[in-house]
């Protein structure tokens, strides 16, 4: 039996990477997976890659109108929700000399301020279970410069796990964190005109000595969606290949 037969997810940013592996996973295990994302061209591929049990929604996940559409499409399609995976997100570096408040705003509308009400506007149709999986980053413990913004965000996902965990503790829904390593996904490219140097540089840091694969996070997100973790909740699986533990 499929781990997770009948199920219906949610997953944001679940057109490249990270969310789209996890989508696929989903679905290969027996989910309906519900992907949005911003570009059109990026959905439709996607889909054709997940080639089943997948509905696409054409959506920013930093703005709520928007939400509000992918809330309304799931509850019309299916009415249900029993996971949610908040995964959109971006890199872009400024130092404190350099940071802009627009840069500061676009990283905590997307990263911090969309998962709140992704969450909140799915909530209701999470009916007596459910799983939501906030992936962070590794980054979330770590100093690296260049980062302010965006390894803010990801602290704040963790704030939001622990407090979740103990608001929904009477609705049968577990809250836990995914926080990544570095991982070989298109978001690399925007953040060095030189990847191969950029991972080399990573390569060096992380004590496994590779980065991450995204079917690697998508196990992980397997794990926190299913019956296999339903002793864990407010925990923050850091699955980064030691890179925030040494």
């Amino acid at each position: 039996m499929s781990t997770l037969a009948g199920k219906v997810a949610v997953v944001s940013g679940g057109t490249t990477g990270i969310g789209l592996a996890i989508a696929q996973r989903f679905v290969a295990e027996g989910a309906h997976v519900f992907i949005f994302g911003r570009r059109q061209g990026q959905l439709d591929e996607a889909v054709n890659l997940i080639g089943r049990n997948v509905t696409a929604i054409q959506a920013d996940a930093a703005d709520l109108d928007d939400l509000d559409r992918v809330a309304a499409a799931v509850r019309n399609e299916k009415g249900v929700v029993d996971i949610i995976v908040s995964n959109a997100g971006y890199t872009e570096q400024a130092s404190i000399d350099t940071i802009t408040p627009e840069h500061f705003d676009k990283a905590f509308n997307l990263m911090a301020r969309g998962p709140v009400f992704l969450v909140q506007k799915l909530l209701p149709m999470m009916t007596g279970s459910g799983s939501i999986i906030l992936v962070s980053s590794a980054m979330h413990v770590m100093g690296i410069p260049g980062h302010t913004a965006y390894a803010a965000t990801k602290a704040a996902l963790r704030s939001y796990a622990r407090t979740w965990a103990a608001e929904f503790k009477d609705r049968g829904i577990r809250v836990n964190m995914l926080s990544p390593g570095v991982t070989d996904t298109p978001i690399l490219d925007a953040q060095s005109a030189t990847r191969e140097d950029l991972v080399s540089m990573y390569k060096s840091m992380v004590p496994i000595g590779r980065l991450a694969r995204a079917e690697e996070m998508a196990s992980a997100a397997l794990f926190l969606a299913s019956d296999q973790s339903s002793y864990m909740t407010g925990a923050d699986l850091m699955n980064d290949g030691g890179i925030g533990q040494v």
